[in-house]
């Protein structure tokens, strides 16, 4: 394995270091880094740029098995790599769902033979996503994937027994529900987000209690058995309120919010563009700085891409008829240097926190989201915090092309990024012979 000097890099935007990375470890940090460098180390010039730990995804829909027209495994980590990301959460709305053993296993062999970023399967909650069986979460969890996150998304489950059943039943190996809040009787034929907006443009709303009243009774079934629950792409003000009061309580609860939430909303819709179609909805300007204020102060956990890959054919048709979801891999960074970093909600710490540690250790992951210390596994990134990029999502890793960021400047630019040492991205471009076989 090539060994990397790392020069002048700013750990988490910190004073100027070498860091050495050797047989996938961080071997030295300072000035010993290059006297300890074995024959044969590449240098890299990191003057400028900001080294955070690999970034963690805890909500990527990869689409294989099923959907390989919108994404594969190979591809979306690609983009994942790309976007400074070294491990990925796949969720497990494919076809077949990822309800057994069996296909969390075949995900994650794919994941492994990519090599691009290490895949970690999400096990579905029910059987067939339907809401009406419980899974087969203990196989899951048991398999060689050692599924600890279960979700429905793209579904609530809606029913409180089978909710309290899957929380006591992940207890037996600290796994955690990552619940898709949305009353289905209050979101029928839903468009957008109700409100002004859909009023004006006569399109179905979806109101914002849709997703707070099953957040509200999910924190109280998780208090009464016991468990963790984590709540997928908050979005509202009043699911902010909720969250904070379940921790204030005592509650074991987390929350993410995605890149999308964070910098749009539902003033978007009157272009009728369906890339900005998404569940959940964009929501108002006033939601959005709840969410940014609520990530700076904690009770929003993390960030999470729901990374979600669609077919052209799938979203260029009228509004109605359009999928729901949004690619976003290659931007959340420079999205959450937008939002959070450049208004001074958060420094490079916070980054690292919240695209990183903390997503770590709510999907139970370890050698993530470590920091970046000698002996710690070499999974890093370097990011350029001056540079400005135009999004294009022609040029972009993912398959599909639906982002919502077209034509956008947005600080921050990936430039490097390792997974155990190895480097899978250098100068913003994937290595091609990251792994045997090399391009596919």
């Amino acid at each position: 394995m090539t060994s990397y000097l790392i020069q002048g890099a700013a750990p988490l935007g910190g004073e100027p270091t070498d860091l050495l990375l050797t047989d996938g470890v961080i071997a030295a940090i300072g000035p010993d880094a290059t006297g300890a460098a074995p024959t044969g180390t590449r240098t890299v010039d990191a003057h400028g740029l900001v080294a955070l730990p690999g970034l963690v995804d805890l909500h990527t829909h990869l689409r294989e098995p099923g959907r390989e027209d919108a994404e594969t495994v190979w591809s979306g980590t690609r983009a994942a790599a790309l976007g400074g990301f070294t491990a990925v959460h796949a969720m497990a709305n494919t076809y077949p769902v990822a309800d057994t053993a069996g296909v969390v296993e075949q995900v994650w062999r794919l994941g492994r033979e990519a090599g691009w970023a290490d895949v970690h399967p999400v096990g579905a909650v029910t059987v067939g996503l339907a809401g009406e069986q419980l899974a087969e979460l203990g196989a899951m969890a048991a398999s060689q994937a050692r599924v600890r996150v279960f979700s429905d998304d793209g579904h609530c489950v809606w029913d409180p027994v089978l909710m309290r059943r899957a929380l006591e039943y992940v207890k037996a190996f600290d796994g955690v529900i990552a619940q898709h809040a949305q009353e289905p009787r209050l979101t029928e034929g839903a468009q957008m987000n109700e409100g002004v907006v859909s009023a004006e443009l006569g399109l179905t709303g979806w109101p914002a209690v849709a997703e707070e009243s099953v957040i509200a009774r999910d924190v109280l079934l998780a208090e009464h058995v016991g468990s963790r629950v984590h709540i997928c792409h908050l979005s509202t003000a009043g699911s902010v309120e909720i969250v904070r009061w379940a921790k204030a309580r005592g509650i074991d609860v987390t929350a993410e919010v995605t890149p999308h939430h964070l910098l749009l909303t539902d003033e978007l819709a009157r272009t009728y563009d369906p890339v900005y179609k998404v569940n959940p909805p964009l929501r108002t300007a006033e939601d959005v700085r709840a969410l940014r204020a609520a990530l700076a102060d904690g009770t929003i956990d993390i960030v999470a891409t729901d990374h979600a890959p669609h077919p052209v054919e799938d979203k260029d048709c009228e509004w109605a008829d359009a999928a729901f979801g949004m690619t976003g891999l290659e931007t959340a960074l420079s999205v959450v240097v937008e939002t959070m970093v450049e208004p001074g909600l958060l420094d490079w710490a916070g980054v690292a926190q919240v695209l990183s540690t903390r997503p770590a250790r709510i999907g139970r992951v370890e050698s993530h989201g470590r920091p970046l210390a000698v002996g710690e596994p070499a999974n890093l990134t370097l990011v350029d915090p001056a540079a400005r990029v135009v999004v294009d999502g022609a040029q972009q890793a993912t398959t599909s092309r639906n982002t919502p960021f077209q034509g956008r400047t947005l600080p921050g630019r990936v430039v490097a990024t390792f997974l155990r040492g190895r480097a899978t991205v250098l100068d913003a471009q994937p290595v091609a012979d990251h792994v045997p076989g090399g391009t596919r």
